[in-house]
């Protein structure tokens, strides 16, 4: 597609190319969320917050999301387009929530794409100087190094693309599932470093803990789950995608949450569940390089560096993919340069949508830098951005559903009303927790979210061509509405 005044270039003039299987579909999703580094750094505040009951935090919010990720399950069963909750809410709600729902997620994945570069940053650091290898390590170097290496394999061929993410967050999964192997044979043997021992507290509430602070510290569970929808994008790119991406996002929240299930497990019974193991967890800076130090040595704790490295690049690699998707959506159906709206013709990669997601997450991080930002810092900072606009597009594409599955037309038994009401409570309380008593400048990121989320609005209503152009361009796509294969 051209525009007047435009030149075609012949490098991108293609669409998306349908070539993926089940299991690279899957990939990005559990790349995005990124379980390695989420293990890494997400224990910390939950065991401040309700002792050695983190465990049960994070099963109520392996609950919570498989009651959010229902509404993408079904929708990707009848659309796949790789706008992902752009399409899912424009087709079930209008096409003026549906740029907003999209818009939400570009947000999300722009600010996603900067938080998992400083990431990779940050634990290059600890891998470097913690390993001898360069004692003068600098954070936002590897951040850039990192960046580029991202461009360039989100910019190659989507197939290697997404095995290069499953091979690389395999690798630093093997490395924690080694450490949490050795922690449990420890413990059973009695020969823990500090007479740790195994118990079945740590699913009980502490005396003294509400429910309430129980449901706070799930919320740090539930941000470990941030992106699993991520296959989603990749409806346009999948064979028989009305089966396999619903799998996929099914599949990957469920070995999420066993994954960290069983590490946060390892981890509390690792450092103790008496009150000095417990404050070790909540004030340690990185659990899993210290447990390996203590189990085993200094050796697996640079490797467990290396691994969350590696964890973070991964999930660069898959925000930068499926944003410059969501991206390519939009711009395909009028918003902005239509050469946005294309693909190259040699990799079928949106190259121009690409390049804007890492101009623009990359200028993030060195911004950052400037001004003095530490590695972490720059890692929760936008990070915590890209949540609160994540939760506005979850819940609208959970309303979507709602209308489409049991509203519109009965296409799901009426019982299941119930999964996307609660899913719409829990992702209120969510936000409702990531704002409530936040100190500075958390408590600035609300605004933030919001000014992004009204220029959305605004853009819809200062151009209703665009809005034209996307009722056309989704009524279009709900030819691509089929019997939900294995939805």
């Amino acid at each position: 597609m051209t525009v007047e005044g435009e030149t075609r270039n012949p490098e991108e003039a293609a669409g998306l190319r349908r070539e993926l299987r089940f299991w690279e579909a899957i990939a990005l999703s559990i790349a995005i969320m990124a379980p390695t580094a989420a293990m890494a750094l997400n224990g910390t505040v939950p065991a401040q917050l309700v002792g050695r009951a983190v465990p049960l935090a994070f099963i109520f919010a392996t609950v919570g999301v498989i009651f959010v990720s229902y509404a993408f399950i079904r929708l990707s069963g009848y659309f796949s387009h790789a706008g992902s909750v752009y399409a899912f809410s424009g087709i079930t709600l209008g096409p003026r929530a549906g740029f907003f729902s999209g818009w939400a997620l570009l947000g999300t994945y722009l600010a996603f794409t900067a938080a998992s570069t400083a990431e990779a940053g940050l634990f290059g650091v600890a891998f470097f100087q913690g390993s001898g290898i360069w004692d003068g390590a600098e954070w936002l170097v590897i951040a850039l190094v990192a960046g580029a290496l991202i461009a360039f394999f989100a910019y190659g061929d989507i197939r290697v693309a997404t095995r290069s993410l499953l091979g690389l967050e395999g690798i630093s999964v093997i490395l924690i599932v080694v450490l949490i192997v050795i922690i449990f044979v420890k413990l059973i043997a009695g020969t823990a470093p500090q007479d740790q021992g195994i118990t079945a507290d740590i699913f009980k509430v502490p005396s003294g803990t509400s429910l309430d602070t129980v449901a706070t510290a799930a919320v740090f569970g539930f941000l470990s789950f941030a992106g699993f929808e991520g296959a989603a994008s990749l409806g346009e790119e999948t064979n028989d995608p009305t089966r396999n991406i619903p799998r996929a996002i099914g599949t990957a929240v469920l070995v999420a949450g066993g994954f960290y299930i069983v590490c946060i497990i390892a981890q509390t019974w690792g450092f103790g569940t008496d009150p000095a193991g417990v404050k070790a967890f909540g004030e340690s800076s990185a659990p899993l390089g210290d447990l390996s130090k203590d189990y085993v040595g200094s050796a697996l704790s640079d490797l467990i560096n290396f691994g969350a490295m590696v964890s973070a690049f991964a999930s660069g690699l898959g925000t930068a993919t499926a944003g410059s998707r969501i991206l390519f959506a939009l711009s395909r159906d009028g918003f902005g340069s239509r050469r946005l709206g294309q693909a190259s013709r040699r990799t079928g990669a949106p190259a121009g949508a690409l390049a804007v997601v890492m101009t623009i997450g990359l200028s993030a991080v060195v911004i950052q830098r400037i001004v003095g930002t530490s590695a972490a810092n720059a890692f929760f900072y936008p990070g915590t951005i890209g949540v609160l606009s994540l939760l506005v597009a979850y819940i609208v594409t959970n309303i979507g559903a709602l209308r489409f599955l049991f509203v519109a037309a009965r296409r799901a038994p009426l019982w299941q009303i119930v999964i996307p009401l609660i899913a719409i409570a829990f992702l209120g309380y969510t936000i409702y927790k990531n704002i409530e008593g936040t100190s500075f400048p958390y408590d600035r990121f609300p605004y933030v979210v919001a000014a992004w989320l009204v220029i959305g609005i605004a853009i819809t209503i200062a151009f209703p061509a665009l809005t034209r152009s996307i009722g056309a361009s989704l009524a279009r796509s709900e030819g691509l509405a089929q019997e939900p294969g294995g939805a």
